[in-house]
């Protein structure tokens, strides 16, 4: 009879999979070397400037003039480390959040995550997409008087995202919309600096104020600046599929015996946590370079989003105050920013700058919520996790496309329903501006739970003495203290419109 080895055995070390390590070569850190390395946080911030920019914004500054610019540090400092904790957990893992989520009790966390993403799916989406068909209608049939609706142009735009991102060119898209919406940067900026909003109103970023009517766009600046916090699931799957860091030395590790494969059905949050003490050297400083370049591509899209949110404001107060910033017109109206403030000229730079960000902000999200449903069904059905991946390299198998319940056919399904459900939306409930700030607020009401849940895996999975990847004293306290006003004002919204609450004077 065969010797079976005591189950506390320790795993076999394969030599050639730590050997590999040795040959991964280090990323550059040099300024001019860092924009080729990001991807995530890049993309994150083009998923971000998009509808909130080009229509809260604006609608904030020209229906309140500078009341609400207190609402851009309040969304920007007390959501930052929602964010950034996804960012962490997958350098510090190679593992995505949602694989965390699997531990829970009953795995609710997926569960909701999976509901409600399949909700922002069709009514998220259809106020993303109608943003950039917004642009286009705007162009052709305002300007140009081509005649055709607005779904129109929503259908056309979303099914060029499903199919270009079906056929694999997504990187096509990324380079040229990360080009146009430094365009949009740029003539912003120009804009701006043409003639600044007086200094005096500055104090509005430190004056918390509610004018009547106003939760509608506070809870869409709280829930869609810069972003939603349900995107930073997306965030973390991109950071695991850009497999570079840590979640290019785990496999490695693994096959080493020096790591655990993860089970989603029989694993525990112990089997996430990666001990970088047994890596080498160079294997240390590699997962600690792309660490860095993770944090800086976040931060730096974090940065150049608050500022681009506030100028679009503040030129909205300045120009377009008093106006309810509503209907179709709605980029013809915001477009008159730039040409009152410097010329006619400026139009045709606008328009490409508005295409491009809220373009990127649909097109982002047609694959970033399906990759979240695929990922959500991956940890919760065991037949979809035995046909996981949703990229082409990882289909081995035929069944990975025969099969429906495989993780790429749910990715790809997925994809379909969003397109369908989100045009269906935008036929009946043809007002961008509407369905703009009930897809914020939305995000803002299901953020504080994952905002919650990203902090609490990082403090349980990453280990205390891990002092590159495990958050600092800082970090702990004012992620917390960050979580609890952020939830406080999500409260504040939901007591006051759901409940009919009178807050704050009524």
């Amino acid at each position: 009879m065969a010797q079976t080895s005591p189950p506390d055995a320790t795993p076999p070390v394969y030599p050639e999979a730590l050997a590999e390590l040795e040959t991964f070569e280090l990323p550059s850190l040099r300024p001019r070397d860092l924009l080729a390395h990001f991807g995530p946080g890049m993309i994150l911030m083009m998923t971000g400037i998009g509808t909130s920019h080009l229509v809260t914004a604006p609608t904030a500054g020209g229906r309140f003039a500078y009341a609400l610019l207190w609402c851009l540090p309040v969304a920007y400092i007390f959501k930052y480390y929602g964010f950034e904790m996804a960012f962490r957990f997958t350098n510090a893992t190679g593992k995505s959040l949602l694989e965390a989520y699997s531990t829970a009790w009953r795995k609710w966390p997926l569960w909701y995550v999976l509901v409600t993403t399949i909700i922002q799916c069709a009514i998220g989406q259809a106020g993303r997409l109608i943003a950039a068909a917004a642009v286009l209608y705007y162009l052709f049939s305002e300007e140009l008087g081509l005649g055709l609706s607005l779904e129109i142009y929503a259908l056309a735009l979303g099914l060029l995202s499903v199919i270009v991102i079906l056929r694999g060119r997504y990187a096509v898209i990324e380079g040229s919309a990360k080009f146009l919406a430094g365009v949009l940067v740029a003539s912003t900026l120009a804009v701006y600096l043409v003639q600044p909003a007086p200094l005096a109103e500055m104090g509005h970023f430190f004056l918390v104020d509610f004018p009547d009517g106003s939760w509608l766009v506070i809870a869409s600046f709280l829930g869609l600046l810069p972003t939603g916090i349900d995107v930073s699931l997306q965030a973390s799957e991109w950071g695991k599929a850009k497999r570079a860091g840590m979640s290019k030395v785990r496999p490695r590790l693994e096959r080493a015996g020096l790591a655990t494969p993860f089970d989603p059905f029989e694993g525990d949050l112990d089997d996430l946590t990666i001990d970088v003490s047994k890596l080498s050297p160079h294997a240390k400083e590699y997962c600690r370079r792309w660490f860095r370049i993770g944090l800086w591509d976040f931060r730096a899209g974090h940065v150049i989003s608050f500022v681009l949110a506030a100028i679009f404001l503040l030129l909205a107060a300045m120009w377009l105050y008093p106006s309810e910033v509503s209907g179709t017109q709605v980029m013809g109206e915001i477009a008159g920013m730039f040409t009152l403030s410097v010329g006619p000229w400026m139009m045709g730079v606008f328009v490409v700058g508005a295409l491009a960000a809220t373009f990127s902000t649909a097109f982002n999200y047609f694959d970033g919520w399906p990759r979240i449903v695929g990922a959500c069904c991956r940890n919760l059905f065991r037949g979809t996790a035995r046909l996981k991946g949703v990229a082409r390299r990882d289909l081995s198998t035929r069944d990975h496309v025969r099969v429906w319940y495989s993780e790429y056919n749910i990715y790809r399904m997925t994809m379909f329903y969003s397109l369908i459900a989100s045009v269906v939306f935008i036929a009946f409930v043809p007002r961008p501006v509407f369905l703009v700030l009930v897809a914020s607020a939305l995000a803002a009401f299901v953020a504080p739970v994952i905002y919650y849940l990203n902090l609490y895996y990082c403090l349980r999975v990453i280990p205390k003495e891990d002092r590159v990847f495990y958050p600092s004293r800082f970090d702990r306290w004012f992620g917390g203290f960050s979580l609890f006003v952020f939830t406080g004002l999500t409260g504040i919204l939901i007591a006051a419109r759901v409940f009919g609450i009178a807050l704050f004077g009524g």
